[in-house]
């Protein structure tokens, strides 16, 4: 009869402690350095192994932490910059003045982008998925773009006094979308025309300031365009 190997406890203390850090810090390997591939080549032409090998780490560490190339994906879209609804109670809640839920909002919508290269991957993924797409946009919509969608449209109808939204708040209302938007769209023009507006979190903080103030003069003007409309006929019997 063979001997029996010994069984190794448990690490525990200081040893589990490293194991843990050490495992975190694999996988935040893999995150950022499938972003990046992905960000450049898309998801058919990138291959686990291309991805394990920029990462520094062992081929079976995708598998560990991801399951597979699709789940290491929808983690890379999903968890480097957060998701737009984890953002909602920053402009939602109906306490906040006008200026301060915009302020949330733009704030919010603003803060990746102070992770300077890593926004610009992110946000090139993000195009690429739409012309290349795997079906994460389409689930990115319906589970975060939309409720946040929703959640900016709700204020607007409180602080404009709108029972409902009509075609015209949704405008306004992706029109101040837009506004922050373009700050991730526009970001390589911006760093060759005018670079000192994006190059620190202080800059993006102004930055924002301006957008909000901007913003509150959108949401001014509507509500002069709606006090000036006239009233709606009544229905003839």
């Amino acid at each position: 009869m063979k001997p029996s190997l010994p069984v190794r406890p448990p690490a525990t203390g200081h040893e589990a402690r490293k194991q843990r850090a050490d495992g975190a810090e694999a996988r935040a390997h893999l995150l950022l350095a499938a972003l990046r591939l992905f960000a450049e080549r898309g998801f058919a032409k990138t291959s686990t192994r291309e991805i394990a090998q920029a990462a520094g780490v062992n081929l079976a560490a995708i598998s560990y932490y991801f399951g597979d190339k699709a789940g290491l994906y929808k983690a890379v879209f999903t968890e480097p910059l957060g998701k737009p609804c984890d953002d909602i109670s920053r402009y939602q809640p109906a306490h906040l003045s006008l200026r301060e839920a915009l302020g949330g909002f733009v704030s919010g919508f603003l803060q990746p982008l102070k992770q300077g290269e890593l926004a610009r991957q992110f946000t090139r993924l993000h195009f690429r998925e739409m012309l290349e797409p795997t079906g994460l946009w389409a689930e990115q919509m319906d589970s975060h773009i939309k409720p946040a969608h929703a959640a900016l449209v709700e204020v607007l109808c409180r602080h404009l006094g709108v029972p409902k939204a009509d075609d015209d708040l949704q405008r306004l209302a992706f029109s101040i979308t837009g506004l922050a938007m373009q700050m991730y769209v526009s970001h390589d023009v911006m760093q060759a025309v005018r670079p000192q507006l994006i190059a620190s979190p202080k800059a993006i903080d102004l930055f924002a300031d301006r957008m909000v103030d901007f913003a509150e003069a959108m949401v001014s003007v509507e509500r002069t365009r709606r006090a000036t409309l006239p009233p709606l006929k009544k229905n003839k019997p």
